[in-house]
Parts: C-alpha cells; sequence; structure tokens
C-alpha cells in the first residue's frame, strides 16, 4: 500500500516535472520569437532614421546647384541639324547686348550739281554757255540722311562707332533700344582705325563689358548685333574665320588693319555695332563687308577690341589718339621672301627698313631682322603686328623677338610718337588755340573756294602767337587741303617742325603764316 502511495507521489512529481518543463521551453521559444521580433523592429527603425539621416545630410551639405560655363570651344558638342549652336546658349548673349547697341542716325548736307534745262536742241553749245553761263550751276545744299550702329560702353553715356558714320555729319542722333532719342556730342575721331567716341547725355544706361579680342579662338562663336537696313535691333550669329585681316579699306595717315573675321552676316546699317562672344563681351567693332553687291556675301570684318579700348581711351583722356611707332617698314614673310633673303622658316614679319631716329634703330634692330613675337604674342603677318604696336602709347616699352641669320634674339625698345618723341602729344586744338567752323556753301562760293575751316574765336595759343587774327580762313596746312577740325589733327600729328597755314580772310586777303610745334 505504502508502495502504491508512493508510486502515485512520483508520477505527480513527474507529471508536475514535465508540466513545468513544457511551459518552461514554451516560455523560452516565446521569449526567443520576441526577441527576433524586437531585433527586426529595431534593426528596420535604425534603417528608417539611418535613411533619413543620410538623405538630409546629403540634400543640405553636399550637393550644391552647379552653373556651368563653357568657356573652351573644345568642350561644346558638334552641332546637329536640331541645334546649329553646338551646344552652346546664344541666349543670354543676345538678350544682354542687344539693349547697349544703339541705332545712329545722322544728317549731312551734300552739294548738288545740276544741269539746267536747255532751251533749244543740242545742248551745251559753248557760245550759250559764254553769254548765258555755266549751264551746271550750284543748288542749295540738300540735307542727307544716313544711319548706322554703335555700342554704349558706360553708363553716363558714352558710345562707340566707326568714323564713317558720323563722317562730315551736321547733326547726330542716337536712338536706344527702349526708343527713347538723345543728341550726341562727337568726342574724336580716329581715322586710322575708323573709330568714333560719342557722348550723349544721360544715366543709369545699359552697357556692354570689354571683352578680349586676343583670346578669340578660330571657330568660335559670335554675334554680331546692330541695325541693317535701319532694322533696329538685329542679332545674327557666325564663326571666328579668321583673324588679323587686311582688307585695305581704311585710308588717312598711317592706318592700322587687324580686321577679326567672321561669317556673321552684317549689312549696311550694321557698321559701328558690337560683335560680342558668348559671354556678351564685346570683342569687336563692325566696320566692314566683303561683298561686290553692297550686301552681305559670306564674310564681315571688325575692329578688334583690343585696338578699340586703346582708341576710346585716348579719345577721352587727350583727345585724340596717341599713336606709337616702332619705325620700321615691314613686310609679311611668305615663301618668295624667305627663299629671297635666305630664312629658315617661313614665319614672321620681315624687317624692309629702319627709320634713322625710330625706337627700333635705338633699340639695335636691323633691317634684314625678323619680328616674331611681341610681348611673347607671336606675330606672323604685317597686320598682326600693327595690332599689337597699336595697342600702345609713345613711351612704352616692348619686347621685341627677332630671328636674325636664324638665331633668336630680344631687344626691349621704347616706342615713339609720330614727331619722334616718347612723350604724349598734346591736343592739336589745345595748343592752336581756336576754335574752328567749317564755312558754308556761300563762302565758299564768294570767295571761290573748295574747303576750309573759319576761325571763330582765339585764345592763347599758336595761332594767335603767329598773328592770325579772328575771321581768317584756314585752307591750307603743311600744304595738304584741309575741310575738317579732323584734317588739321591729321596734319599735326606728323608734322615734325614747322607748320605752314594758308588761307584768306573775309575780304579776301590771302595770308599765310608759320610757326614751330613742340
Amino acid at each position: 500500500m505504502l508502495n502504491s502511495c508512493y508510486q502515485c507521489e512520483i508520477i505527480k512529481l513527474t507529471v508536475l516535472f514535465l508540466r513545468f518543463r513544457i511551459i518552461k521551453i514554451q516560455t523560452f521559444k516565446v521569449v526567443i520569437i520576441m526577441k527576433k521580433i524586437q531585433n527586426i523592429i529595431f534593426s528596420v527603425i535604425i534603417a528608417v532614421v539611418g535613411g533619413f539621416t543620410a538623405i538630409y545630410i546629403y540634400t543640405n551639405f553636399l550637393e550644391k546647384p552647379q552653373i556651368v560655363t563653357i568657356e573652351n570651344p573644345k568642350q561644346v558638342q558638334y552641332a546637329s541639324m536640331n541645334n546649329p549652336s553646338g551646344g552652346i546658349d546664344l541666349t543670354f548673349a543676345a538678350e544682354g547686348s542687344v539693349k547697349a547697341v544703339v541705332h545712329i542716325q545722322t544728317q549731312y548736307q551734300q552739294q548738288q550739281q545740276q544741269q539746267q534745262q536747255q532751251s533749244y536742241q543740242g545742248g551745251g553749245n559753248p557760245f550759250f554757255d559764254f553769254f548765258f553761263g555755266d549751264p551746271y550751276q550750284q543748288q542749295e545744299p540738300r540735307i542727307q540722311k544716313a544711319s548706322g550702329s554703335g555700342v554704349i560702353i558706360s553708363a553716363d553715356g558714352y558710345i562707340v562707332t566707326n568714323n564713317h558714320v558720323i563722317e562730315n555729319s551736321d547733326d547726330i542722333k542716337i536712338i536706344l533700344n527702349d526708343n527713347r532719342e538723345y543728341d550726341a556730342v562727337l568726342i574724336g575721331t580716329d581715322p586710322s582705325t575708323d573709330i568714333a567716341l560719342l557722348k550723349i547725355e544721360a544715366e543709369n544706361l545699359p552697357f556692354i563689358n570689354w571683352g578680349n579680342s586676343d583670346n578669340l579662338k578660330l571657330g568660335e562663336w559670335v554675334l554680331a548685333v546692330g541695325n541693317p537696313f535701319n532694322l533696329t535691333s538685329t542679332v545674327t550669329a557666325g564663326i571666328v574665320s579668321a583673324k588679323a585681316r587686311g582688307i585695305g579699306i581704311i585710308g588717312g595717315q598711317l592706318p592700322i588693319e587687324s580686321f577679326i573675321q567672321t561669317d556673321a552676316a552684317v549689312n549696311p546699317g550694321n557698321s559701328g555695332g558690337a560683335l560680342v562672344n558668348t559671354n556678351g563681351d564685346l570683342v569687336g567693332i563692325n566696320t566692314a563687308i566683303a561683298s561686290r553687291t553692297g550686301s552681305y556675301s559670306g564674310y564681315s570684318f571688325a575692329v578688334p577690341a583690343s585696338i578699340v579700348q586703346k582708341v576710346v581711351g585716348d579719345l577721352k583722356q587727350f583727345g585724340e589718339v596717341q599713336r606709337a611707332l616702332l619705325g620700321v617698314s615691314i613686310r609679311t614673310v611668305d615663301a618668295d621672301l624667305a627663299e629671297e633673303e635666305s630664312l629658315d622658316q617661313i614665319k614672321g614679319v620681315f624687317i624692309a627698313a629702319v627709320s634713322e631716329e625710330g625706337a627700333a634703330k635705338e633699340a639695335g634692330i636691323e633691317k634684314g631682322d625678323v619680328v616674331i613675337a611681341i610681348d611673347n604674342i607671336p606675330v606672323n603677318t604685317s597686320s598682326e603686328l600693327q595690332e599689337q604696336i597699336g595697342k600702345h602709347r609713345p613711351g612704352d616699352k616692348i619686347e621685341v623677338l627677332i630671328k636674325r641669320k636664324n638665331k633668336e634674339k630680344l631687344f626691349v625698345t621704347t616706342l615713339r610718337n609720330t614727331r619722334g618723341g616718347t612723350g604724349i602729344i598734346k591736343n592739336s586744338l589745345t595748343v592752336l588755340g581756336a576754335e574752328l567752323e567749317k564755312i558754308d556753301e556761300k563762302i565758299k562760293n564768294k570767295l571761290q573756294v573748295r574747303n576750309g575751316l573759319i576761325i571763330n574765336k582765339l585764345s592763347k595759343g599758336k595761332l594767335k602767337d603767329a598773328g592770325i587774327r579772328e575771321g581768317f580762313i584756314i585752307t591750307h596746312v603743311n600744304k595738304r587741303a584741309v575741310d575738317s577740325v579732323e584734317d588739321i589733327k591729321e596734319v599735326l600729328k606728323i608734322a615734325k617742325r614747322g607748320v605752314l597755314v594758308e588761307g584768306l580772310y573775309k575780304n579776301g586777303e590771302e595770308a599765310y603764316y608759320v610757326f614751330g610745334i613742340e
């Protein structure tokens, strides 16, 4: 009986133990499951928080707006039929420059010759002319109008254009892009580069910044902005097809031709307008076209900004251009010249002659030398050499790299002015001390002269010291006929010693005067 009870107790304890183990095992499994769930939830939370943190850091600290400016044409993809500009956005340059390009309208008087109607058959009879006068009689001057373009280069109203746009004009009107109109004052001109500087009384005007024309590359995109055929605010695009091009169109004393050649469409009325690069910077002033018809036929030419900027600076500061001279006669080296002079390369600019009192002679440069660089800038044509010298003023020192007997030599020379000195030439009219005005047709007819400038007012200066009186009409200076202030300036620029002034007074008394010039 006892054993039976003992067995029962053992069985009970065993059952209890088994139950306890089962419960413990189940509890352990639950704990493990719970831990796994917790780990999963914790991992998900960490992942979500980490993701948001990474996004926040990347957005606020790592990612920055990128502004990309393409400065090198090599970075641009080739043009396609749907994108002829080769991937370059020209809208910024066009919209910015068109606001600073103006329409210039000029007026001038043109003397007309008109044949009288003959009342007899077979007009032009010399006996009829003897009794009844010349059948070709002077008529009253007819007012002529012309137009062109100009570029605002400063907010206070300075405008650059071509000399031929405003030459001989009596009235110059400026029309802005927003149709405001102003009368312009002529500050000065330089026929040798075909550049003129005007000024209008206005403030806060849109203007174009100067660019570096020396950095232009062949194939680089440019825009021509102007007013062809009186079509205001016209923009055309093209590429630089050549540099330092001389085409023989500029006259006057010591002309400088080193044009930028482009295939941007330019027509009559574009003269004086802007040539800008893709950044909207001014790299040239559109001046001429190569055409047999008078209209655009493939090529146009612009004065480089490097020359324009120097001319403008001189006109503003001195009233006239300070021309620097090296004192040499030059030729572009070609195959024939290289063979003739036994040169080892077809390269550089050959010095055919050296002025005895010039800068080159003083520095030791000789006839037969070949200039290959100016201030480390290579020159291979006469136009390129003229452009580099044309950027300087008298008194500037430059480095001239030459080849002599096929060996390179470096010379440092001080450029001279047109009178052989190294100083700045003072304003010619200031030196003369006179207010001059072009004579009208009535005076011309009365005195039987074709040209002349009348002295309206005299102050202290060369003319008064020479004994000239007010009312004197200057017809010739150093034997050259003069009909404008610019004519006199051009003569005085190259006058080295004495100046001969010829003319007459209103009563017909002829006179001449001589004075020295410093």
